[in-house]
């Protein structure tokens, strides 16, 4: 285990963590807000504590998977631990573990929150939490690897540990330049997002928030109706680009190269645009009673279906009083997910694919014993480690569903609170059933209970096995 280079690229996250602080504070200077210095505290903590343990550069720079996900781990569990400090410093949040709750949920663009009054956060609290979700979307790490000019050939074993999904390749040879193309094509999105609402007439700063919580997939609303408040027209544009967002971004850069062929041929793409036009159909079929104009049905319908399966957590209603029907369909595809490879959260569309696919071909094998099938993708067969990988995956995601189901019930909620309250945070989604509704939130559960849903986020986000490997003696053994 090459520690030195683990604390190194600790030091540069305490970095990154006071420069993203930045634009919070502008925004309290510009609203001449108080709260503002809590953030300057903060920064001037990590900068100083940064500043400390980047002085001088590891000798030993060789550095694999292993390292990899635990520097991922310990570097999502600083920025979590450290970007709490403002909430609890001024006062916005003073329980920590409720700040610690509400900032976890932010970085890994979950969008649960424990607040039961949004709009009495200050406008720097407010952009800091949708803030959270842009720089959570597409990772700190894959950031730190497009802007720092790193060296000895570990930047694949960081990328492989922070991005979603059940394998990464490189968009070009180099590592850094891929991270650089994601990050352009990120930025563009939310820029372009950001524009439409403001055609919109929706107010700068909402639409600043607004496109963070969507670019990050995560849901944090400067409103306490979320986007129910806005007009038809605003939550039309978030509907397509929470969509656009959960689309692998491999295609994005296909299309911009133009390899439109290529592009095309990308099947967990249509297959996750598949469910989500059946879902949204089904639902609207469903639910057309329970409104006047079957156009709003249409429109509610759109919008919690491309919500739900992005992960991002927005809503326009109270999808806990639909239909038992309509509702099994959200809590389906709250595991569904979006594609691997966008700032989507859930199991991912390509994970099922490939249990489809490994379940098709069994059944080939059980009929013809002797018969060669490979399990594809795009027209391509997937090696064997991938299925292997996904099959793990599953395994262990269930077992940890069922054991933080099972821990959080000595709280003596009801069955559903508990078990969509693991779903939404396990999957990175936001808001569950009952209790945990689009219109209730977190709060009520213990500390213990918080602590075991802060664990399930962060497993989520990382995809389980860079944070469990934290707790396996054999990490931190050197070989």
């Amino acid at each position: 285990m090459n520690y030195s280079m683990i604390i190194y690229i600790t030091g540069y996250i305490l970095r990154f963590q006071a420069a993203f602080m930045t634009l919070p504070l502008i925004t309290s200077l510009l609203y001449r807000e108080k709260d503002g210095y809590a953030f300057l505290i903060t920064m001037m903590l990590c900068l100083a504590a940064g500043a400390l343990i980047t002085r001088k550069k590891p000798s030993n720079k060789v550095f694999y998977m292993k390292e990899g996900c635990v520097t991922v781990a310990i570097s999502w569990i600083v920025l979590s631990l450290t970007g709490a400090l403002p909430f609890t410093v001024s006062g916005s949040i003073p329980n920590y573990i409720n700040a610690v709750f509400e900032t976890v949920s932010g970085f890994t663009t979950t969008g649960a929150s424990i607040l039961e009054n949004v709009e009495a956060l200050s406008h720097c609290m407010l952009i800091w939490r949708s803030f959270t979700h842009w720089i959570g979307g597409m990772g700190v790490l894959v950031l730190l690897l497009s802007m720092l000019p790193l060296t000895g050939g570990y930047h694949m074993s960081l990328m492989r540990a922070e991005s979603p999904g059940p394998s990464v390749s490189k968009l070009v040879p180099k590592v850094q330049s891929t991270a650089k193309i994601l990050y352009i094509i990120y930025f563009g999105i939310t820029v372009a997002e950001i524009l439409l609402l403001l055609l919109g007439k929706m107010p700068v700063f909402d639409a600043l928030c607004t496109a963070f919580g969507t670019a990050g997939t995560g849901g944090f609303g400067v409103r306490s109706d979320s986007i129910a408040g806005y007009s038809t027209y605003i939550q039309v544009v978030v509907t397509i680009f929470m969509i656009l967002f959960g689309i692998n971004f491999t295609f994005y850069y296909l299309v911009l190269s133009r390899k439109f062929i290529q592009a095309l041929h990308v099947e967990e793409i249509r297959y996750y645009l598949a469910i989500i036009a059946v879902a949204i159909i089904a639902i609207t079929v469903n639910i057309r009673g329970l409104y006047d104009n079957i156009g709003i049905a249409l429109k509610d319908a759109a919008f919690q279906v491309s919500s739900i399966i992005t992960t991002t957590g927005f809503a326009t209603a109270d999808f806990n009083l639909w239909p038992g029907f309509s509702k099994t369909i959200l809590v389906l595809l709250m595991f569904v997910g979006a594609c691997a490879g966008s700032t989507g959260g859930g199991i991912k569309v390509s994970r099922f694919l490939i249990l489809c696919k490994s379940i098709r071909k069994e059944i080939v094998i059980y009929l013809h014993p002797n018969a060669v099938k490979k399990v594809k993708m795009d027209g391509k067969s997937i090696p064997h480690e991938v299925v292997r990988s996904t099959n793990i995956f599953m395994s262990t995601y269930v077992l940890i569903f069922a054991v933080s189901v099972l821990l959080i019930s000595l709280d003596e909620f009801d069955l559903i609170t508990n078990f969509t309250s693991v779903a939404a945070t396990l999957n990175n989604i936001g808001p569950g059933l009952e209790i945990v509704g689009p219109t209730g939130n977190f709060n009520m559960f213990s500390g213990f209970s918080k602590i075991v849903l802060i664990f399930d986020m962060l497993l989520g986000r990382l995809e389980i096995f860079p944070m469990l490997l934290l707790f396996s003696k054999n990490t931190w053994k050197k070989f």
